[in-house]
């Protein structure tokens, strides 16, 4: 892999799940979970991915890691495409690419210890004898944050934060050159969660890692992130540079999500963008532009016609008709 080559490179993804019907499932409707997403994440870099629940970001992640299996589009990971992939050929590029689970607890298996836990992967993959495993865990405790006489526990015994830390001993396991991060600090305290992302920041710059960060807070996303995309409805509606799209966003759904974010000074005021209606299904998305039923700016066009994501020199991107010309 060149230094110009993605790590990973995601181009008109699309996952459709087929939902309801009767026998023979005849009847049955297509959900459309993501419908044709693209973007690029390069070494060292975090994109972070954002959006309300249930447009489709979670999806991205496990599709991406063919935990689902794609609907049709391409997944490249350090210039190899691996959507077409078998599960043995699909077994050795696992260890390039890694997940941090949402939940720090289910995602840990009960009756494991937590030096169990992190080995497990490097006995899977045939790495190293167990001496150097152990060696390699105890190394992998030490730099998350772990005790070493904590590999013994299990993962009740454990903290929020300590399991989170748990779980990114075991993404590292490893030595992935990517990690697809799902994001859930609301049940941990404040200061376990800045503590938690520094510790992800500091592993990236240590290991050249590359991330792609799933979250709803987005003053997280700001603090970690390099570039973020934004999502609506299974599709990305605004891509950009961190400093860009939160100082400049461009797309009337992007300007709705910052201006619901809580801002720290008590007598600090934010213009807000109040949205209207509740978010269509993606079993049957609106024609056109897919926000215009909520849009405080639509116009007839948009209606009936779908922008496209026109992205301009400086790299920011939106799908918008009445927001392109500035792009």
């Amino acid at each position: 892999m060149n230094a110009e080559t993605p790590v990973l490179q995601v181009r008109d993804l699309v996952k459709h799940y087929s939902v309801g019907g009767g026998f023979f499932g005849r009847g049955r409707k297509q959900l459309r979970a993501v419908d044709g997403v693209s973007f690029s994440i390069g070494q060292g870099e975090t994109l972070g991915l954002v959006g309300e629940s249930g447009c489709g970001k979670s999806t991205v992640g496990k599709a991406v890691l063919r935990l689902v299996e794609p609907t049709s589009g391409h997944v490249s990971l350090e210039g190899e495409e691996i959507t077409g992939l078998g599960s043995a050929a699909l077994r050795g590029r696992r260890k390039r690419m890694q997940v941090i689970f949402q939940d720090p607890y289910s995602s840990l298996n009960p009756r494991m210890t937590a030096g169990e836990i992190v080995q497990e992967p490097l006995i899977n993959f045939d790495i190293g004898s167990r001496a150097e495993q152990r060696d390699r865990v105890a190394m992998l405790f030490a730099r998350v944050g772990l005790r070493p006489d904590q590999r013994a526990n299990y993962p009740h015994e454990f903290s929020g934060g300590q399991r989170q830390r748990l779980g990114i001993a075991r993404a590292l396991a490893l030595g992935p050159s990517g990690i697809i991060g799902y994001y859930q600090g609301a049940a941990l305290d404040v200061s376990v969660q800045a503590q938690v992302i520094n510790l992800m920041m500091d592993l990236q710059q240590e290991f050249g890692l590359s991330y792609l960060f799933v979250a709803h807070d987005l003053g997280v996303v700001e603090h970690i992130s390099h570039r973020v995309a934004v999502m609506y409805l299974g599709k990305i509606v605004e891509i950009a540079a961190r400093a860009a799209l939160f100082e400049t966003p461009r797309h009337p759904y992007t300007e709705a999500l910052l201006a619901a974010v809580p801002v720290s000074h008590p007598r600090a005021r934010r213009a807000r963008t109040v949205l209207t209606g509740d978010v269509p299904s993606p079993i049957n998305p609106p024609t056109g532009c897919r926000f215009h039923t909520r849009c405080p700016i639509a116009v007839a066009r948009c209606r009936q016609e779908e922008p496209p994501l026109v992205v301009d020199a400086s790299g920011h991107g939106v799908a918008c008709h009445l927001r392109a010309a500035t792009a």
